[in-house]
């Protein structure tokens, strides 16, 4: 999987874009003029309508097909921020916006077509499980679904269903954003004790960076580390690399190979905006990430069983990925994974600038020391507290851009004590200085007790989880 739960790839450069948006203008054009189904040509558009978009926010001006970033316009003398750039720019590789509250994840739902997680849907969560629902489901961290209703019904009616998520490992260095979707997928895992499965997908880290293969597998295999000290049920978890498993699982292969007979080139170029310079092992790869959704990948998990339904929490930039997988799975006779999507967890430095591996400031890395933690969010969080103490005493913060308020919706556990700090910083009864200080004791242990859990997780043990096994559920 593309992890970017933090839109950690970063940005395209303007010349990219230009030619992006050039070859897939000309697709468009291709399309329409061989008349290809309706929503080949839709989805193709889309992407040029993004792409648009995006170019518009890293340039502050249209795209002109005549005029090339660099070169300028006659007569144009409009500087970058002329124009307020107001539209994101999301898909599993970029994740871009300019502004400081970051993506605007109502636009995003209807752009993509899910459903927003609303109060009525929390309360259902909470009344199945016959408990308080996770914070990030309180909060609002996991914002937006396709099908959970059907999830609860199967559930509520004793059907089985399992969980799918996944983990692109394009370093060893992980950070505390990366670990959202697997903090969740554990408690999903333990209030509907159900099997789950994740996928480490070092062929596509091999295809899209400048990896070798044993240097990508490597790297599966020590963020596996990372991810079983979240404390996943040993009996109930398979995880497994792509390199490792697809050529020893029949099963898996020939979901992958059903999925690539059933997408068009045009499709995947439509959904991802591959170019006709991208390798082939790219263009093919989506099928690689969709097959985990289907029961009969994992013939040692749940025999030949078609019709176990999927739930697959992963980061709202994962979505193109699914909903090629929606689209496909009717057609090959497997039902449609179901998902839950989450926000992106924002950079050190601000919630629209990107969160990368290769800047050590840029997160909490999950190595840091307790002075490492101290020290980056006491100079690199980015404060909503005002220039001088006075000013925030009367004027008071806003919690809307403040990284360490951010943070602490996604750590904090107490939703008094949450909603107290919030008020206490708009009011400007509490400084910034206090406020990281609460985030600074709040991250400390939490990165601690997973530094000591990891210390735990020998080879043995990967081995073990990474090993094709029946698990304990019974799916008879």
């Amino acid at each position: 999987m593309a992890d970017v739960p933090n839109g950690e790839q970063g940005c395209a450069s303007p010349l990219e874009l230009f030619n992006r948006i050039a070859a897939q203008g000309e697709l468009v054009r291709s399309l329409k003029a061989g008349k290809a189904p309706q929503d080949e040509i839709d989805s193709a558009v889309q992407m040029l309508l993004s792409l648009k978009m995006s170019y518009k926010a890293a340039m502050g001006e249209d795209y002109k097909a005549d005029c090339p970033p660099g070169n300028p316009a006659p007569g144009n003398d409009s500087g970058l921020g002329a124009t307020e750039a107001e539209e994101d720019f999301v898909d599993p590789w970029t994740v871009q916006t300019s502004s400081a509250k970051g993506i605007d994840y109502d636009k995003l739902i209807v752009r993509f077509g899910s459903s927003k997680i609303d109060k009525e849907l929390v309360n259902r969560i909470e009344r199945a499980i016959g408990q308080k629902p996770h914070r990030f489901l309180r909060r609002g961290i996991f914002f937006s679904h396709r099908d959970m209703n059907q999830i609860l019904d199967a559930y509520e009616n004793k059907k089985p269903f399992y969980l799918y998520t996944g983990r692109g490992p394009s370093s060893e260095a992980m950070h505390v954003g990366h670990l959202i979707p697997f903090i969740f997928t554990k408690w999903l895992q333990d209030v509907f004790n159900v099997p789950l499965v994740i996928q480490m997908t070092d062929d596509e880290k091999y295809l899209w960076k400048d990896l070798t293969l044993d240097q990508a597998y490597g790297y599966a295999v020590e963020n596996a580390k990372d991810i079983i000290a979240c404390g996943f049920d040993i009996n109930k978890t398979f995880i497994f690399s792509d390199l490792d498993y697809m050529g020893a699982s029949p099963g898996f292969y020939k979901n992958v190979v059903k999925i690539q007979k059933h997408v068009t080139f045009n499709q995947v170029k439509g959904i991802f905006g591959f170019t006709d310079s991208d390798s082939i092992g790219k263009i093919s790869f989506p099928a690689i990430q969709a097959a985990p959704s289907f029961s009969n990948s994992f013939p040692q998990i749940f025999g030949d069983k078609t019709d176990v339904q999927c739930l697959i929490p992963c980061a709202i930039d994962q979505d193109p990925y699914f909903r090629m997988t929606r689209d496909v799975a009717p057609r090959i006779g497997y039902p449609k994974p179901a998902l839950l999507h989450s926000t992106f967890f924002p950079a050190l430095q601000g919630a629209q600038t990107k969160m990368s591996a290769s800047d050590p400031n840029s997160s909490i890395f999950l190595t840091d020391t307790a002075k490492q933690i101290k020290t980056k969010v006491n100079k690199h969080a980015f404060s909503g507290g005002r220039d001088t103490v006075e000013e925030h005493r009367e004027f008071g913060g806003n919690c809307d851009v403040d990284v360490s308020f951010m943070y602490l919706t996604f750590f904090l556990e107490d939703d008094d004590r949450l909603e107290q700090i919030r008020k206490d910083y708009t009011s400007g009864a509490m400084l910034t200085g206090e406020l990281k200080k609460i985030l600074i004791e709040v991250l400390q242990p939490l990165i601690a007790e997973h530094q000591a859990r990891r210390k735990e997780v020998t080879d043995e043990i990967v081995k073990e989880f990474m090993t094709p096994r029946k698990l304990s559920y019974d799916f008879q």
